[in-house]
């Protein structure tokens, strides 16, 4: 295998209304809302993207919420659980935190790592892992959450199938990723040394139904590549694997392809450049609408087609 990704890119997923999710990412998790812009392909809906600071590949969950959007189904040829990476010591205080938010969790523990469950507001499962180890990520600064229990990045995506061992040949021989452990219905896959945000587990239910993509539900999952070039070659690597990818599409700040696994979900694999300062100063990430050049003429009737998001001050604090 020539291509190896470095780890997860982002997630992207579907939501309800706007104004709950951005509330729930921002005020609830604690993240940043990095850029707040529209689907490419649907631009009446928003699409936002949290993360840390800057929006580093590795901590990017992403979201196209549709006011009306009926509720998806949780099943097989899914990413069905998104997972971030907290501090070891922190879940105690989230459990504590979550519950004061009107928002139901459970403690597990798994792969010799400890894990608090719990969904948003639209169902989608949602995990906080703290990792042995630790992440040596720095999180975004904000009074949501303190610093030392603040969500790092991603930790992980679980995909569940019917079946592993095509799922498994496309991570290994299409991604680069390396078999890392089993335990009983899962098999856990990671890109280079592993950790945080370079970790994927393959979950076996094959008396799970089919899941539906709609609110509630990841969209697709996306893997770094570190420039276009790459990816371009990748991208002919799969092509001659007879895999089914899409052409390279500008999505303004990273550049993607997409194919799906056999197992069904969607993947993608996404630029680590430009990034999202390419259109807004640092302290100012996310705070206004940005489209891309060829949907600027239509500013005024996108923007009004949008409901205000009603973002918080501390999402984009001004500091001297």
């Amino acid at each position: 295998m020539p291509f190896r990704t470095s780890g997860l890119h982002h997630v992207t997923a579907i939501g309800g209304d706007p104004r709950r999710n951005a509330d729930f990412y921002l005020r609830t998790l604690g993240l940043r809302l990095v850029k707040t812009t529209v689907n490419f392909d649907d631009p009446g809906t928003y699409h936002l993207y949290y993360g840390d600071e800057s929006g580093r590949p590795g901590t990017l969950l992403t979201f196209f919420p549709w006011r009306d959007a009926p509720r998806g189904r949780v099943g097989t040829g899914q990413a069905t659980t998104t997972s971030f990476s907290v501090p070891e010591r922190s879940l105690g205080w989230w459990r504590r935190h979550l519950g004061e938010a009107g928002v139901e969790s459970e403690l597990v523990h798994r792969d010799g790592e400890d894990a608090l469950n719990f969904r948003d507001p639209d169902g989608l499962t949602l995990a906080l892992v703290a990792h042995p180890q630790g992440d040596p990520r720095d999180p975004w600064d904000t009074p949501a959450v303190p610093a030392e229990h603040a969500i790092r990045g991603l930790h992980s995506v679980t995909l569940s199938v019917s079946r592993e061992d095509a799922t498994a040949g496309m991570l290994t021989e299409g991604l680069g990723l390396s078999f890392e452990a089993e335990e009983r219905d899962r098999f856990r896959f990671a890109a280079g040394e592993g950790g945080p945000g370079a970790t994927v587990d393959v979950l076996v239910t094959p008396d799970a139904p089919r899941g539906l993509v709609a609110a509630g539900t990841v969209h697709h999952v996306a893997w770094r590549a570190p420039d276009e070039d790459t990816q371009s070659a990748w991208r002919d690597e799969l092509l001659d694997r007879g895999v089914g990818v899409t052409s390279i599409l500008d999505r303004q700040y990273f550049r993607s392809i997409y194919f799906r696994e056999p197992g069904g979900t969607l993947l993608e694999i996404a630029t680590d450049q430009p990034g999202f300062g390419i259109d807004e100063p640092l302290l100012e990430l996310g705070r206004a609408l940005k489209l891309p050049p060829w949907l600027e003429p239509d500013r005024e009737q996108i923007e009004a087609a949008l409901p205000a998001l009603d973002l918080p001050a501390e999402n984009n604090p001004v500091r001297t």
